[in-house]
């Protein structure tokens, strides 16, 4: 079922995610929702936070990307079709800090506001799956910047937090704009 996404300026998306401590059918179904909700808006990445709920869950799926990137999954690399799409429990990121690498970046609570931002290009994720399962992700490029996204929301730090200063300002009109709309439909009818 498709959930309504959070949008910018809903003190949620600021939260920072509880541990997630059940590993149940309700678990697995809200990341089942969480990559229907991705899919719909076109997405390839959605945490918990942008669907209302403060929890150390997020989904990734690049398999429509045609961009570059390396991946090893728990010392292997199978076809990405086997582990996506990719639901993230309690994920803790190590990123190795050279080199970065900037990139254009979006976000499903800021509908069509892109700005560069800089990240480093190659991480190692620690993360349960959704039946409690350790696992260990190396990987570079989209997926570990789309990783990293991710993980910053569970933490409540949005990617606008990461743009530089010139970044930000050219698109200041439109996070404005974003709030008001905001602000507008948190108003009772």
């Amino acid at each position: 079922m498709a959930l309504k996404i959070v949008r910018f300026n809903e003190p949620i998306l600021r939260k920072k995610g509880a541990k997630v401590t059940v590993f149940d059918a309700a678990l697995a179904r809200l990341a089942d929702d969480m990559v229907e909700t991705m899919h719909a808006a076109e997405g390839i990445g959605l945490a918990a936070q942008q669907i209302g709920q403060a929890i150390q869950l997020c989904v990734v799926d690049l398999r429509p990307s045609e961009a570059e990137f390396a991946w090893e999954y728990d010392g292997t690399r199978p076809p990405l079709e086997l582990f996506m799409p990719l639901a993230l429990v309690n994920p803790e990121v190590t990123a190795v800090p050279k080199p970065t690498t900037v990139y254009e970046e979006g976000c499903l609570s800021f509908p069509q506001i892109r700005g560069d931002v800089v990240r480093p290009d190659e991480i190692t994720v620690k993360f349960q799956d959704t039946a409690g399962h350790p696992h260990v992700l190396r990987c570079t490029g989209l997926l570990s910047r789309c990783v990293q996204h991710e993980v910053d929301h569970l933490n409540g730090v949005l990617y606008i937090d990461r743009m530089e200063k010139d970044v930000l300002t050219a698109i200041d009109p439109e996070l404005k704009a974003l709030k008001k709309q905001t602000r507008e439909a948190a108003k009772p009818a």
